[in-house]
């Protein structure tokens, strides 16, 4: 059996930083993630879409910032088990809780942090005939690696952030690029609207909007989209090399919606004092809490792990008072 003071379900970069402000404490972690590699979404669905949302970095690649957060926990030497989702929980006779995977790993913590951001997700996929046919043969649902559609052509469906972000960055990678959008107006940063409709303008894009492929073609490899405009219902045969619809996730909470948490649909009621749920022992952080005025950013998951932490220090050891130090005084190595 694997035992370490917490627990953390998913390896996404909540979970990661939590390794690190755990041990700015002597608390030991241990993380736990269906995916065969720390990094949750960042690594799995976009490693080379840039953000620009996190402190001090204008700008970085979400692969990037997991190579950064695993440097920063590296010190405080966490474990992993990959590629295992957990399971089953009980409580022991000495009060740890003890977590099962599917692979009948068992771990026993006294603490559980889930931060298992949009829990188990899969992708929304059109009602297309053929699209099983083709996927890995010119569909994708995820963009793991640009250099990919490098002078390709590249028909994407969507109108979230996904969407128009990939648009904007394929703009410069693909030999032409094809945004359809069923409705006239988008969903994603109004700043991402402008540039998508600036890239229009200038050619570097095909904008479509009240439009929607409708079918798509091909042998052995997808080789035709068809695009069926809202108003008019003539098609539009265009030959691609890929088609990219990106109508985001379905999140799913898989065996934890048998833990016997309190939950709004997929998502998991926490007390913002220190992102407890309503079973002792056991916080949520990230993207898979829910409270009044929950923004899904990384950088409010961050805030949420430093504080829980300091929750968790005062429930394994209750007998000791806990000082607050500062980094910028005694460095990572002074902890």
């Amino acid at each position: 059996m694997i035992e370490t003071d917490i627990l953390i379900i998913g390896a996404g970069p909540c979970g990661l930083f939590t390794v690190f402000e755990a041990g700015l404490i002597k608390l030991k972690c241990h993380l736990i993630d269906s995916l065969p590699q720390p990094g949750g979404q960042l690594t799995e669905i976009y490693p080379k879409k840039p953000i620009y949302d996190i402190p001090g970095f204008p700008s970085i690649l979400a692969g990037d910032l997991v190579t950064n957060l695993m440097e920063q926990a590296a010190p405080f030497h966490p474990g992993f088990t990959l590629g295992e989702r957990a399971e089953t929980i009980e409580k022991l006779q000495d009060g740890r809780f003890k977590v099962t995977t599917n692979r009948g790993t068992e771990h026993a913590a006294h603490v559980i942090a889930i931060a298992g951001g949009l829990g188990c997700f899969e992708p929304r996929k059109p009602e297309l005939e053929n699209l099983e046919k083709f996927e890995d043969c010119g569909v994708d649902y995820i963009i793991r690696d640009p250099e990919k559609y490098r002078n390709k052509k590249v028909v994407i469906a969507g109108g979230g952030d996904s969407a128009l972000d990939w648009s904007i960055f394929l703009a410069d990678v693909a030999s032409e690029v094809t945004l359809v959008h069923r409705r006239q107006a988008f969903r994603g940063a109004l700043d991402s609207v402008d540039k998508v409709h600036k890239l229009a303008e200038e050619g570097k894009i095909n904008l479509m909007v009240n439009a929607e492929v409708s079918g798509i073609d091909g042998d052995d490899q997808i080789k035709t989209a068809s695009i069926t405009p809202k108003n008019d219902r003539s098609q539009i045969v265009k030959e691609i090399d890929y088609f990219i619809p990106l109508f985001g996730l379905s999140p799913k909470l898989g065996p934890i919606r048998d833990w016997g948490l309190n939950l709004n649909k997929e998502s998991i009621t926490v007390d913002t004092t220190d992102y407890s749920t309503n079973v002792p022992g056991i916080y949520a952080i990230g993207d898979i809490n829910d409270y009044p005025g929950k923004l899904r950013l990384i950088l409010c998951g961050f805030h949420e792990a430093t504080l829980m932490v300091q929750s968790a220090y005062h429930r394994i050891y209750p007998e000791k008072r806990l000082v607050l130090k500062y980094t910028t005084v005694s460095g990572v190595n002074g902890f």
